[in-house]
């Protein structure tokens, strides 16, 4: 599934936690993307200011390089709960109903093994660069201006404690789809013909 998906959703505790933890997931996505627009207008007066001022942005590269990791990882548990991660399906996409979800629910359950793992790993790198001894500063900087690095480092296990969550939540889904043999269970990324995303892709276009 790469892309098209649709949550359904009804009056479940699964389906409100979903509805509400979605909102956090958007916000989250909205300031990535707010960052990214940052980014294009900053390295647009960059070049201009080269060019016609002779100064460029001071320690250009060192602020690129921190905000990516915005951009990087706090969209992926929205990408998560839409389906919106390139996969290869072929196997999966051929099955229908509890088998379906009792794949669909080992492998959620491997991710969130996964990012367990990775939330202690990134934790633990964010904690050698920061300098728990001199409050807010950090020992590891960038080469230009010295901008401090923990901060960009903190945003990593941040973004996937808000996936571990997002999981959690699928995980649920899929084992109450398992248990009760749903056919379009709530809160998860159920897959859609090309047909099927195509019309809803031009109903969100026309409002």
């Amino acid at each position: 599934m790469s892309g098209g998906s649709a949550v359904l959703s009804d009056d479940s505790a699964l389906s409100r936690w979903d509805r509400a933890w979605f909102r956090v997931e958007s916000s989250l996505s909205l300031i990535s993307g707010l960052v990214i627009f940052a980014l294009v207008l900053l390295a647009v007066y960059n070049v201009l200011a080269r060019k016609f001022l002779g100064a460029p942005v001071p320690g250009y590269v060192d602020w690129t390089e921190q905000f990516m990791a915005v951009f990087a990882f706090l969209g992926l548990a929205y990408c998560q709960r839409e389906g919106g991660h390139i996969r290869m399906d072929l196997f999966v996409g051929a099955l229908r109903g509890r088998w379906l979800w009792a794949v669909e629910l080992i492998s959620a359950l491997l991710m969130w093994l996964l990012c367990t793992a990775l939330i202690y790993g990134s934790w633990f790198h964010m904690s050698r660069s920061f300098d728990w001894n001199a409050p807010l500063w950090s020992r590891d900087s960038s080469i230009d201006i010295a901008l401090p690095l923990w901060p960009a480092k903190l945003i990593v296990p941040f973004a996937l404690a808000v996936l571990w969550i997002r999981l959690a939540l699928q995980i649920w889904g899929y084992a109450r789809a398992l248990r009760r043999g749903d056919v379009r269970p709530v809160a998860l990324p159920l897959p859609e013909s090309a047909s099927e995303q195509a019309a809803r892709e031009a109903e969100s276009v026309d409002g």
